[in-house]
């Protein structure tokens, strides 16, 4: 049965169980825990977050892996260094996301996602087969705890993903479908993206937004029903596929707001699914 849930993100001055009750109080009943700082990947805190898990009945579908260095999240110093395509910081957040896999492993958890960075579509890319490499590596890792390895879409089009899975040619790699990247980055409608993705799909990140209307910025992300993504359409095409996964939340501003946006998307897709 799938599960309505949110993003969590786990942060030193955290009160775990605290955290936890609020989601359960909202009325989800799972989330994904999103982890930037790899600190925190410690056995104490593992225990503490199967313990809050346990005791607020709120299941993590998916630990989000974040990797240490900058970030930037647009069309211009994003694909320099987001993720592990550029090889100046490859290594490193390799190391990093290896941590994230043994966290998850300690949480009980079977599946760890992140942003990649700026896959390059053109296979005779001087990068490409070193990129694919990498990639293996971090699913044989993850095959070692039985943990599914999943992609954040948006940075590249679907059929481009699609190559990678293919070309990685491991059975515990899929997608973890953010329904809004993929129209902010100007890559694809929603909808049709997961005709393409089909069984690779494993979990979401149910978000709203616009296409780019300017060649050097992203698209506007807003309220679920407010822009483009169509969930409707998503959560019929998902179980047309025979999705299993949950569907989590995300808004991507802070405040007030936020939570409001939140419990209003958690009754509108109530009604849908």
């Amino acid at each position: 049965m799938n599960k309505l849930g949110v993003l969590f993100k786990l942060k030193s001055d955290n009160e775990v169980f605290e955290e936890m009750k609020k989601i359960k109080a909202i009325g989800c009943d799972c989330c994904q825990l999103t982890v930037w700082d790899m600190s925190l990947y410690t056995d104490e805190m593992a225990a503490r977050i199967v313990e809050a898990s346990k005791m607020s009945a709120v299941e993590i579908s998916t630990l989000w892996a974040g990797w240490s260095g900058p970030t930037a999240w647009n069309f211009t110093e994003g694909p320099m260094v987001l993720g592990i395509v550029p090889s100046a910081y490859r290594m490193k957040r390799m190391e990093d996301l290896k941590l994230g896999i043994e966290f998850a492993s300690k949480i009980g958890v079977s599946r760890v996602a992140t942003h990649v960075g700026f896959l390059p579509e053109n296979i005779n890319d001087p990068q490409y087969f070193d990129i694919v490499a990498a990639l293996r590596y971090l699913a044989k890792e993850c095959q070692k705890y039985n943990i599914n390895f999943l992609f954040e879409t948006g940075q590249e089009t679907p059929v481009t993903l699609l190559r990678y899975i293919e070309a990685i040619g491991m059975d515990n790699v899929g997608i973890n479908m953010d329904t809004a990247n993929l129209l902010l980055y100007g890559k694809a409608n929603s909808a049709d993206a997961i005709t393409v993705f089909g069984k690779y799909v494993m979990d979401t990140h149910i978000k709203d937004g616009f296409y780019p209307t300017d060649g050097m910025k992203l698209g506007k992300e807003v309220k679920v029903g407010e822009g483009l993504a169509n969930i409707p359409e998503v959560v019929r095409r998902l179980k047309e596929i025979g999705y299993q996964g949950n569907y989590i939340i995300e808004r991507e501003i802070k405040g007030e707001q936020q939570q409001k946006d939140i419990v209003d998307t958690l009754a509108y897709l109530k009604t849908i699914i």
